[in-house]
């Protein structure tokens, strides 16, 4: 399979080519093989490439990759679903997105473990304007894309949010959302 990505430039970095072409080609063959479960919508979600002069686009293999993210979902989706039954699929989902808005929904300022004095975390201020955003997604008062989720950024800062939760956290709203599609 030969993948056509623009490049980032001679002098700009971008995703390193080989490393984008092998995870496709493996992507590809996961995907034909029904019996192959060996890569997931969160696998997907959770790659990455080293950054090289003249590489692919990030841009433009993150465009992809977040159609492949979205394809995978829908079959785990569906697999589950034929597994389970449609009750237990959003029985599931609800609960997932009640814990989800039970964290959101916590006070300002205390919604995540905070990183260490010394080290960087998510912005707070930032990240619980967010949050707010979820916590209206998901009581129906306010419309949030599945991209809006996975295009979030925070700046660093010293005592902020710990990243690692912040980031599970927004890895659960984005699979609560892909299942209720």
């Amino acid at each position: 399979m030969t993948t056509t990505f623009p490049s980032a430039g001679r002098r700009e970095r971008g995703y390193d080519p080989d490393q984008v072409d092998a995870f496709l080609r493996d992507a590809r063959r996961c995907y034909d093989d029904e019996a192959d479960r060996s890569l997931t919508s969160e696998t997907i979600r959770r790659v990455s490439f080293d950054m090289r002069r003249g590489g692919y686009s990030a841009a433009a293999v993150d465009r992809v990759l977040e159609r492949l993210e979205d394809a995978f979902a829908v079959r785990e989706r569906d697999r589950t679903v034929a597994r389970v039954g449609d009750e237990a699929w959003n029985a599931e989902a609800m609960r997932a997105a009640q814990e989800i808005l039970d964290r959101v929904s916590r006070p300002t300022g205390e919604r995540f473990d905070r990183a260490g004095f010394l080290t960087t975390g998510y912005d707070r201020r930032e990240v619980d304007r967010f949050a707010d955003r979820i916590a209206k997604y998901f009581r129906g008062t306010k419309p949030m894309s599945v991209d809006d989720v996975r295009t979030a950024a925070f700046h660093p800062r010293r005592g902020g949010y710990r990243e690692a939760q912040v980031d599970l956290l927004l890895d659960a709203v984005v699979d609560v959302m892909n299942a209720v599609r």
